[in-house]
């Protein structure tokens, strides 16, 4: 390990001298397709099994945090007595309360020792929390036991999810800035937003066909089998994270000892208000909806029927999914900051609309769906396409995992608060005055973006990355830059790592 410049000329003079090894055929003397042949087709592909191992995980994250949409109608109703406003509170918020612990703890880890052990550790909490809660249970049949051991597995699960934003976000806006520049950004939103947003249809189609299959009187195996299908979908994931590598610009920049997290601050801070108030801002809004999104369904359905409440459900989730697709075409054209906007400015519309006219709106289901999910859609085309992107690129490599996990961290708070007082405001002041809540949240967070968010469209994240760290060096910061040699020997098999040494 050496200091910032000789670190660098060292990485470039191995990089050159270890890709010009070619093991020659004896009896032709030509160049072989050899072992180092091989480990760069491997190294070629791992940016992409990256790319492919944040889709697959995020996915399970999506399915989990929308676990509960229908898992809250269900518990209603078989414990109308037991399950009270209280518990179903501190139920819901379990996910939330681990996915922020889950957050700062593996985005310190992803940066400190590396991306690859913070997704393998992040998939293991979602999947061993996923067994607990399928098996919940309470003693001598308790059912306040039982909920209070939903609740720990729950927030096991939730410092897996959690982990998993910062790990998988960070690795494949790297990634992605290796193969595709471009279209760093689309690429970068279909495989965390748009998945993460395809959860909730997921879960909601999965809750449809085991009601189906088991039938209404059979509520207790329903959500159980959907809590079980859960530990499935992250299993998906293990060959693709086993088989990546660490990213280029994580080896090249990495700061594993002595990271200057005061230089860090001044140098972000502006950024770091725009992305964890903006984060704050949205999950405050986007999670408690999504959560009793349900239950405010089943309140304007006709008996409450589960069924009934599902399929509007699953409506409400496909309108707002194609917000996603939106944002995705829109982030280069109209850049990330613009976009972001967009999407706040469809909270403050959509919001008033359906707050002011509530009564008269959800008299007529389809149209009350179908404004809600314009809602939800435009959520999703701005700041659930945007924050993840812009918290990806505004901050240099060695600190990515951080400042990602802390903006990420702020708002799942906003999700925590957003759902503890879902319940009071809608007791206290009306359900109408959740979504004019929506509206004040949307024309904060248009001040927000504007005046704190950067707009990194276009930009090689290298380039950062070379700022950050002359930066660091102009201000007095002498330290060790790059990942060692040891973490990525880890990474290679040992015939692989004995030519790269020979």
């Amino acid at each position: 390990m050496s200091s910032v410049s000789q670190k660098t000329a060292d990485a470039s003079v191995a990089e050159v001298s270890y890709n010009e090894k070619q093991d020659v055929d004896s009896s032709s003397g030509a160049p072989a397709k050899s072992q180092p042949e091989r480990l760069s087709r491997r190294a070629a592909l791992s940016a992409y099994m990256t790319i492919a191992a944040a889709a697959f995980g995020l996915i399970s994250d999506g399915y989990q945090n929308n676990l509960m949409t229908m898992s809250n109608v269900v518990f209603k109703k078989l414990y109308p007595k037991e399950y009270t406003p209280d518990v179903s509170t501190r139920v819901s918020n379990a996910l939330l309360v681990g996915a922020v612990l889950g957050q700062i703890s593996v985005g310190l880890l992803c940066d400190r020792i590396g991306r690859k052990a913070a997704l393998v550790a992040t998939t293991l909490l979602i999947i061993v929390g996923a067994i607990i809660g399928t098996a919940a249970n309470g003693a001598h049949g308790s059912v306040q036991g039982m909920f209070w051991c939903l609740t720990v597995a729950r927030g096991i699960t939730g410092v897996g999810v959690g982990g998993e934003y910062p790990a998988s976000s960070t690795s494949a806006s790297e990634a992605a800035n290796e193969k595709v520049l471009k279209h760093r950004g689309p690429v970068f939103i279909m495989v965390t937003n748009f998945v993460l947003s395809f959860g909730g249809p997921l879960a909601v189609s999965v809750f449809l066909i085991v009601l189906s299959a088991a039938g209404e009187n059979h509520l207790s195996t329903v959500w159980r089998v959907c809590f079980g299908i859960g530990v499935l979908l992250p299993m998906t994931v293990f060959y693709f994270r086993m088989r990546m590598l660490t990213t280029q610009l994580f080896r090249k920049a990495a700061i594993k000892k002595h990271v200057p997290y005061w230089l860090v601050v001044k140098r972000y801070w502006r950024t770091m208000i725009g992305t964890c108030g903006a984060w704050f801002l949205y999950d405050f809004v986007t999670f408690p909806n999504g959560v009793f999104s349900g239950t405010i369904i089943s309140s304007v359905i006709k008996n409450g029927d589960i069924k009934a409440t599902a399929e509007w459900q699953l409506l409400l989730g496909a309108i707002a999914l194609p917000g996603v697709f939106v944002g995705a075409l829109l982030c280069n054209r109209l850049g990330r900051r613009n976009t972001m906007i967009l999407g706040f400015s469809g909270y403050l519309v959509f919001g008033l609309i359906i707050g002011v006219a509530y009564e008269r709106v959800t008299k007529i289901i389809p149209l009350f769906i179908i404004f809600y999910g314009l809602m939800q859609s435009f959520g999703n085309l701005g700041p659930g396409d945007m924050l993840g992107l812009v918290s990806a690129e505004s901050y240099a490599t060695p600190v990515r995992g951080t400042c990602y996990g802390l903006s990420a961290a702020i708002g799942k708070t906003g999700a925590a608060v957003g759902t503890q007082a879902f319940t009071p405001i809608q007791t206290n002041l009306g359900k109408k005055w959740t979504f004019i809540i929506a509206a004040i949240c949307g024309v904060t967070g248009i001040l927000v973006t504007y005046f704190f968010v950067p707009d990194m469209t276009g930009v090689d994240l290298a380039d950062e990355d070379e700022k950050f760290l002359q930066y660091i060096k102009d201000n007095g910061w002498r330290g060790d830059v790059g990942d060692d040699d040891d973490a990525v020997a880890d990474d290679l098999s040992s015939e692989e790592v004995a030519i790269e040494k020979a």
